[in-house]
Order: structure tokens, then C-alpha cells, then sequence
């Protein structure tokens, strides 16, 4: 059980630092989806089943829907999915 402990927070760990490390705004939602949902084990293995479904339920599902709708409404991810096409077209040539 200790392990699992230490897995998980050194995962909570890698997920904040990866969020502010990363420059992809899509991606960083999806990094803090995950860093949600390893909160919600750690407060499942802390048996507080209540905080854990409050966890799962607005920090895994409502904010990372708030923030895909945002993206989606400032343009972003076609911003960034076109940048990225024309990287790869330039490196092609």
C-alpha cells in the first residue's frame, strides 16, 4: 500500500510540473484531467469516499469541460491543430 502511495504522489508531482511546462493548451487540460483523477485515488486510499466523488466529479469532469469549451470558444485548438499541420508540411519539404 505504501508503494501505491509514493506512485501516486510522485505522479501528482510530474503532473503539476508537466502542466506548467507544457506550451499545448489541450494539453494541459488533459494533464490536469489526469492530475484530478490521481487525487481522487489518493482520497479513495485515504477512505474519504466523499471528497473523492467530489473530486471526480468537478475537477475530472465539470472544469476540464469548462476548459474545452473554452478553447473550443477562443479558437485555440484549431489554432494549434493547423500550426502544427504547417510544421509538419514545412518539414516535409
Amino acid at each position: 500500500m505504501d508503494i501505491l502511495r509514493v506512485v501516486l504522489l510522485a505522479s501528482l508531482i510530474i503532473c503539476a510540473v508537466s502542466v506548467s511546462l507544457s506550451r499545448n493548451l489541450l494539453t494541459s487540460v488533459v494533464i490536469y484531467m489526469a492530475f484530478s483523477l490521481t487525487m481522487t485515488s489518493i482520497w479513495l486510499l485515504l477512505k474519504s469516499p466523499d471528497l473523492a466523488i467530489t473530486e471526480a466529479a468537478v475537477g475530472a469532469d465539470v472544469t476540464s469541460i469548462l476548459f474545452f469549451v473554452t478553447l473550443k470558444k477562443i479558437h485555440s485548438i484549431q489554432t494549434e491543430e493547423k500550426e502544427e499541420d504547417d510544421e509538419q508540411a514545412e518539414s516535409k519539404l
